[in-house]
């Protein structure tokens, strides 16, 4: 079940990053592909359903913000002392 799961989502996100998106478009589906992660990871995890909760928000959460990012042109570069800083992409 989890191959055919995980099948599933190299699929869509291969034939989702040859369409050319709109902001809004890449935002949602970070989101909803963030939020899918989160939920395979709980379910591999085996975690209970207040701990899947969290991981689905925080998975959409971060799949959000790394679509918002992708539609700025800005990727997170790290300074080696735990901190970041965020700059144009090569």
């Amino acid at each position: 079940m989890y191959k055919k799961m995980i099948a599933l989502a190299c699929a869509s996100a291969l034939a989702l990053s040859a369409c050319q998106m709109t902001t809004n478009e890449q935002v949602m589906v970070g989101g909803l592909v963030g939020a899918g992660a989160g939920l395979i990871t709980a379910n591999a995890l085996n975690a209970n359903s207040n701990w899947t909760i969290i991981a689905v928000l925080a998975g959409a959460a971060a799949g959000t913000m790394v679509a918002r990012n992708n539609a700025e042109n800005q990727c997170a570069y790290s300074n080696g002392d735990g901190t970041y800083r965020t700059g144009p992409c090569p």
